[in-house]
């Protein structure tokens, strides 16, 4: 497996001293030819590479997943 991850961003998890919220691309994250998707990790270390929890969105499921998240805030 690629697992080729690329960090776009890591945000300060509020609440916290050092958490971290990360968000990555990552490339063929199931095998070679695996559509990429979008990890958010969560880290209350401020590991962005070792996130104590992760959750991978399709690309395809980004927009509505956006939209639904500004619709509960």
């Amino acid at each position: 497996m690629s697992h080729e991850a690329t960090v776009i961003k890591e945000i300060p998890l509020y609440g916290t001293k050092k958490g971290l919220i990360s968000v990555s691309k990552v490339d063929e994250p199931y095998g070679a030819g695996s559509d990429s998707v979008a990890s958010i990790g969560i880290s209350l270390s401020g590991d962005a590479k070792n996130p104590e929890w992760k959750v991978h969105i399709p690309m395809g499921n980004i927009d509505e997943l956006v939209e639904t998240l500004k619709s509960i805030k």
